[in-house]
């Protein structure tokens, strides 16, 4: 399947696993692109920019096919060292990067000397309009349904994505809701070019978490999510569990006056232990309503595959019957 985004990325399949922090490890970033898809290696999940220059060694000792590597530009007291990050990225030879949070606009000029392309996260259009006009590549469109941080405009991809492609003249793949071909096939029919998948690359075999982990996403239902950090104007979606709800609650009872340090027990540093560990109810971590539609846990190649064979047949049989059968 040629769209612009297989062009733009070198890649065979208009698939991207996007960056999530302690899953884009080079196992499963090397995975995603030795099936015809673009992993992603997650950048601030190495401590240093040391560590993710070995991270992109190992990962381009397991593929010879084009990766990335995520990096989220975050507000904090203690920034992370962001140039020694960009460095490690262009003397590893990386091509792609995914830029998300805060506006990428500093750390253009040195990507694109280096020949990187950039694709930036954004969950509304006003946003991707201003990443287009920075000079982004393409455009990662996050609609509400999405694991992790959906925005505060609520806005699904059913009309999301459409808008982005009444705006936008670059390149763009539709994230949050995407599973399987039936994904990927409304993807391109709404505008996109592609598709990023978050949760449903968590629920495969290469994926280096806890068995926990793909368990508890086999089993949600598309119920089973919640938005949390709403009143700090930094809402995330993530799976329900007892953390989770202690959460809710203390939001529930402190209301506007919440601060960050109110919920640090539930959302501070709990990754590893949920992760590695297999501790579900250790904290809050994201994930997306796309759960409903997750009930295997196959190797990525199986699942790409499927992917590809399930959209294939869409587009070429149930869609062109339906055109014929009108005719």
């Amino acid at each position: 399947m040629k769209t612009r985004i297989t062009e733009l990325f070198g890649i065979e399949h208009p698939i991207i696993q996007g960056g999530m922090h302690h899953v884009g490890l080079a196992e499963l970033a090397s995975a995603v692109s030795n099936a015809g898809g673009l992993g992603i290696i997650t950048g601030l999940t190495q401590r240093t920019p040391e560590l993710l220059a070995r991270e992109i060694a190992r990962c381009r000792a397991m593929t010879d096919k084009p990766f990335g590597v995520n990096l989220t530009f975050l507000p904090s007291v203690n920034p992370p060292d962001y140039p020694g990050y960009v460095k490690a990225i262009i003397d590893g030879g990386v091509k792609v990067v995914e830029t998300a949070g805060n506006n990428p606009q500093k750390w253009l000029p040195a990507l694109k000397d280096a020949g990187i392309k950039v694709i930036h996260k954004c969950t509304s259009v006003r946003h991707a309009l201003k990443a287009e006009a920075i000079g982004c590549d393409a455009i990662s469109v996050d609609g509400f349904e999405c694991g992790g941080h959906p925005g505060e405009d609520d806005i699904p991809n059913f009309i999301l994505l459409p808008r982005a492609a009444e705006e936008l003249k670059i390149p763009f793949v539709a994230s949050g809701g995407m599973a399987d071909g039936r994904s990927l096939v409304a993807a391109l029919a709404l505008g996109a070019d592609g598709i990023n998948m978050g949760t449903r690359f968590i629920a495969t075999q290469e994926a280096p978490v806890h068995d926990n982990v793909k368990q508890a996403i086999v089993a949600a239902s598309e119920l089973d999510t919640r938005l949390v950090m709403r009143p700090l104007r930094n809402t995330e979606r993530v799976l329900t569990n007892a953390a989770t709800e202690r959460l809710l609650q203390k939001e529930r009872e402190l209301g506007a006056a919440i601060t960050f340090a109110d919920i640090a027990p539930e959302v501070a540093g709990v990754y590893p232990r949920i992760m590695q560990q297999g501790d579900m109810e250790a904290g809050v971590w994201s994930c997306g309503m796309v759960a409903g539609l997750i009930h295997d846990v196959p190797t990525v190649q199986q699942l790409i595959d499927g992917i590809m064979a399930q959209a294939h047949a869409l587009i070429a049989e149930r869609l062109a019957g339906l055109v014929r059968a009108a005719a």
